[in-house]
This record gives C-alpha cells, structure tokens and sequence, in this order.
C-alpha cells in the first residue's frame, strides 16, 4: 500500500509544479484544465490512501493535508516509523 501513496505524492508534486510554471510563464489554459484535475485528484489519492495505511499515526494523516508536499512527508513518516517498529521488534526478540 506504500507505492501507490508515492507514485500519488509524486504525480501532485509534478503536476503542481507544472501549474506553477504554466501560470508564471505562458500561462496556457489546456495545460491547466489537464494539470488541475490531476493533481486534485492525487492530491485526494494521498489523503485517502494515508488515512488507511495501518503505519499511519495521527502526524502522518496531517501531513498529507499540506498540498504539494504532503504525500512526500506522509510516506517520508511513516517508512520512519515501520524502521523504527522493526528496530524496536528486533531489539525485543534479541
């Protein structure tokens, strides 16, 4: 369930970087009616996808609330703390 939460915080990243770029520079208007409705729906897929990750804590469920980056620092949470459960599970079992 972790790849699908970074291949969505990596497609709004790009697709919110490329409506920056389109609206500083050229602005064209199919860019952004294509880009706007990919990156709101990412940004969902995120939201929706940290929610229901079991290593999610309630940190974790904030961040992916922050456009742009939230899904990077959501996952970015997370792979801490499952290193950090292994590392405890590991420590207990020795």
């Amino acid at each position: 369930m972790n790849r699908p939460l970074r291949i969505a915080a990596a497609v709004e990243l790009l697709s919110l970087l490329v409506l920056v770029i389109n609206l500083a520079t050229v602005h064209v208007a199919p860019v952004a009616s294509l880009c706007g409705p990919v990156h709101g729906c990412a940004y969902l897929m995120i939201v929706i996808l940290t929610a229901w990750h079991p290593a999610a804590d309630r940190t974790a469920k904030l961040l992916a609330w922050v456009p742009g980056v939230g899904g990077l620092l959501a996952t970015r949470r997370m792979n801490g703390r499952l290193t950090g459960e292994r590392a405890a599970h590991r420590m207990k079992r020795d």
